[in-house]
């Protein structure tokens, strides 16, 4: 039976077959890059700083993604380590995407000079917008959904999805997810305009977030487990977030907020002045009186041919 989500023979070529999980993921990466580089332009940054950033995180994000998840699959994979590399088999997770994302974002802010928070807080809601898209990636792999649905009444989508593996329904968690992440995103977008400190907003990603993973986890099926059948490792990390992530904005929220302004080649003042002085290096045009003086001469010259010409035919 042919795989329905994957989408064969793109850009023409026999035998490339593309998963929709990964053009979900990359429609979500590109989403999620335009709304921070506008985030970032209202900070005072150019698109460069955000693309430059990008190309940092996303590859951390993928390695430590993959670490977090088998870390805590490590049963499925100590019979064959090397299978740990396999990562087109499936098998990663959004809290190591994260944390992948945040070291990208030290690294940067370490050899870039710019403001820490502010590298998170533009990070922040084009991630969120990206989660949100990305969940669909789950749909289409048929996974991240919940527990079984018995009653016929509820055997609908949105509320459940059928999972074509086990031919039964289950709870659509992927979506719920999703809208979460969707109101998440609208949010962050309002508090953004009035976060009082830089990082506030990646803060509140993380409590907001964490809100909603914490319930949603708890009705998933394929869950990574602290101790199995008893802990959840996201709901744990989740509820910790929330919990320190909230009294961590209550802290910040009575302290003065502090000025730090950039200046280096990623400030929008910057490019600016760049193309000032590109404009500046470039030859002026002449004026009405020099190129009218130019067409006088060239009118001379026309008629000194024709009279040489005309001498030469009387000659």
């Amino acid at each position: 039976m042919k795989n329905p989500y994957i989408v064969r023979n793109l850009f023409g070529i026999i035998g490339l077959d593309i998963r929709w999980y990964a053009v979900i993921i990359c429609a979500g990466i590109l989403a999620g890059l335009y709304v921070s580089t506008v985030l970032a332009k209202k900070r005072g940054y150019n698109s460069d700083m955000t693309i430059d950033l990008l190309l940092i995180c996303i590859p951390l994000a993928i390695v430590c993604a993959r670490i977090y998840y088998v870390i805590f699959e490590w049963d499925s994979y100590k019979s064959n380590p090397i299978s740990a590399l396999y990562i087109w088999e499936g098998g990663i997770a959004i809290y190591g995407a994260v944390i992948g994302s945040v070291i990208g974002a030290v690294i940067f802010h370490k050899y870039s000079k710019v403001p820490f928070g502010d590298i998170l807080d533009v990070g922040a809601v084009g991630l969120i917008l990206g989660q949100a898209i990305g969940r669909w990636g789950n749909f289409a792999n048929q996974e991240a959904y919940g527990n079984l649905i018995t009653d016929p009444s509820l055997q609908w989508f949105p509320y459940g999805v059928y999972i074509d593996s086990v031919k039964e329904w289950h709870q659509a968690t992927f979506f719920y997810e999703s809208m979460w992440n969707l109101l998440v995103f609208v949010l962050l977008l309002i508090y953004f305009r009035k976060a009082k400190h830089k990082g506030n907003v990646f803060v509140m990603y993380l409590v907001l977030y964490g809100i909603g993973r914490a319930y949603i986890e708890g009705l998933r099926e394929d869950s990574l487990w602290l101790v199995p059948g008893v802990l959840r490792v996201s709901q744990i990390l989740s509820i910790v977030l929330v919990v320190f992530g909230t009294a961590f904005l209550l802290w910040r929220h009575s302290r003065e907020a502090k000025e730090d302004t950039y200046t280096g080649k990623y400030a929008l003042a910057a490019a600016d002045e760049k193309e000032e002085n590109v404009e500046a290096e470039e030859p002026e045009e002449g004026s009405e009186e020099d190129i009218a003086g130019t067409e006088a001469e060239k009118d001379r010259d026309k008629d000194n041919i024709e009279e040489i010409g005309e001498d030469e035919q009387d000659a």
